[in-house]
């Protein structure tokens, strides 16, 4: 393949999905009806990234273990049927991903979700079809373990250097890091933009559009 990179690797949630506002509340409400200790929304978009049993044992430092399974349902409940924040596509993916499918690039999917979870909006956002590989927290190590980068591209049979992960938590860019791989900032999902930076990722972009633009110069 010609170009710099052969495949691309993006996060799911604050990068390709508007889903930070309804991961922030079912997570409040979750430990509001098993009555731990109320966290902000700062506290809760920190965790946006890691896999289920990190986030909480990074929100309830020494959380007793007996607490996290049922805080875990809890999320789940509220994710999928108690709220009411949006989960859509961030505008713009789809003729992304397709501009990026006519490149013939290898397309990847690394999350913090769990199998069911992206599996399920996969099929509602008919975009199952763009990519080749996908990693989940709950079948291997959560970010940023490198892991899941290890795993895809192994599958794939790409090199660390012909690889750039797309993501917008610090979770993404230091398992980027740590797996050898170039990493792309997003600035308008999670995390903040200055701690972004402070892993030097090649760009840090404000929307799809600038995504798209950046890609197109650069792959």
């Amino acid at each position: 393949m010609a170009g710099k990179f052969d495949l691309i690797v993006f996060d799911w949630d604050g990068t390709l999905m508007y889903s930070a506002a309804r991961i922030v509340a079912s997570l409040q409400a979750a430990g509001t009806d098993i009555g731990l200790p109320a966290k902000t929304d700062e506290q809760c978009r920190n965790v946006i990234g890691l896999g289920m049993h990190e986030a909480i044992q990074n929100l309830y430092v020494g959380i007793n273990p007996g607490y996290i399974h049922r805080f875990a349902d809890r999320y789940r409940h509220h994710f999928l049927l108690g709220c009411t924040q949006p989960e859509v596509l961030f505008e713009g993916v789809h003729e992304l991903l397709q501009t990026l499918e006519q490149r013939q690039l290898w397309l990847a999917v690394a999350t913090g979700k769990g199998r069911k979870g992206l599996d399920r909006v996969l099929q509602q956002t008919d975009c199952s079809r763009y990519f080749h590989s996908t990693r989940c927290a709950d079948e291997t190590s959560s970010k940023p373990d490198p892991m899941m980068l290890h795993e895809i591209m192994n599958e794939l049979d790409v090199v660390p250097e012909r690889t750039l992960m797309v993501g917008d938590t610090v979770y993404d860019l230091e398992m980027a890091q740590r797996a050898g791989t170039a990493a792309l900032a997003v600035s308008y999902g999670a995390h903040e933009r200055e701690r972004l930076h402070s892993f030097q990722p090649l760009a840090c972009l404000n929307n799809i559009d600038e995504m798209k633009q950046w890609l197109a110069a650069n792959i």
